[in-house]
Parts: C-alpha cells; sequence; structure tokens
C-alpha cells in the first residue's frame, strides 16, 4: 500500500510539473498598469508592444541586496547582450507607495541603463504569482513568457543569456 501511494504522489508531482511548463511556456504577460519614474502611467501592453527583441522582466526593491547584485550584474553587461540579441532590460521595482520616491534616486545613483518601473501596487507581482525577488522573466517578442527563475547567485547571468538567446532566435 505505501508503494502504491507512493508511485501516485510520484505520478501527481510529475504531472503538475509538466503543466506547470506547459503552462509557463504559453503564458502571456498580463495587462496591468505599472508607473514610470516620473509617476507617468504605462500599462505592461505598451511596454512590449513593438518590440523587436526578447525582454528580461526582473521585479526587485531597493531593499533586497541580491536583487541589487543582479541588476548591477546585469548593468555590466547590458549593452554587449543588446547588441547581441536585442533584448531589453526592464526592472520592475515592488518598493510600495511609500518607499517608491526612494526608487528613482537609487537607480540614477547606479546609473543602470534599463527602464524602470514602479509596481507599488503590487498587480503585475501579484498577476504573475511573484513571491519572492529577485524572479526575473524572459519574454519573447509577442509578450509570452518563455523562461522565469527566482533568486540569484553570481553566474545567473549565463543562464539568463541562454533563454535570451532562445528566445531571440524564435
Amino acid at each position: 500500500m505505501a508503494r502504491f501511494v507512493a508511485s501516485v504522489v510520484v505520478l501527481a508531482i510529475a504531472a503538475a510539473a509538466a503543466i506547470a511548463q506547459d503552462t509557463s511556456a504559453a503564458q502571456r504577460l498580463p495587462i496591468v498598469t505599472l508607473k514610470k519614474l516620473d509617476g507617468t502611467p504605462i500599462t505592461t501592453h505598451e511596454l512590449v508592444a513593438g518590440s523587436t527583441g526578447p525582454i528580461v522582466l526582473d521585479f526587485w526593491a531597493t531593499w533586497c541586496k541580491p536583487c541589487i547584485q543582479e541588476l548591477s550584474a546585469l548593468a555590466d553587461v547590458y549593452d554587449e547582450w543588446k547588441k547581441l540579441t536585442g533584448v531589453r532590460i526592464v526592472a520592475v521595482s515592488i518598493d510600495d507607495a511609500r518607499n517608491s520616491k526612494k526608487v528613482a534616486p537609487f537607480v540614477r545613483g547606479r546609473r543602470w541603463e534599463f527602464d524602470v518601473y514602479l509596481d507599488e501596487n503590487a498587480d503585475l507581482k501579484r498577476a504573475l504569482n511573484v513571491n519572492e525577488i529577485p524572479h526575473t522573466f524572459v519574454l519573447d517578442r509577442q509578450g509570452r513568457i518563455v523562461y522565469q527563475h527566482k533568486s540569484y547567485a553570481p553566474g545567473d547571468e549565463e543562464l539568463l543569456l541562454d533563454a535570451i538567446k532562445k528566445a531571440a532566435a524564435e
């Protein structure tokens, strides 16, 4: 009986993993409104409209040290990756309305050249089920999520580049 239960559990986990992979590969970026650093609203549809290459969507916060490490590492390779793949990096701050005023000076101080938007109400964060940061997505030209990764360790940018190259080739 115990072996039967264990087999059923293994099959259920495998089926759930296969379904999750199929769903995430076809999932489109939900349409929600974010804010530019100057407070101007922008929809996620506007972010991906007319995209000529993949988009890296990276959720972060000013208080998250691994997020800052990851975005700083991406800033170091961004020009090279843009030339290689046409990628666009979009950093989405989940700092709430009380802390969002800190984001623009924070970004300017680090001289990050990619686009940064505010998700003060956590609408996009919730829609994409982001529970921990950093959480990075790669979108293809049609705005479909083709890759995602949670957390950051030095060297993770190589995995990200592989996903970007694959999305750029499609």
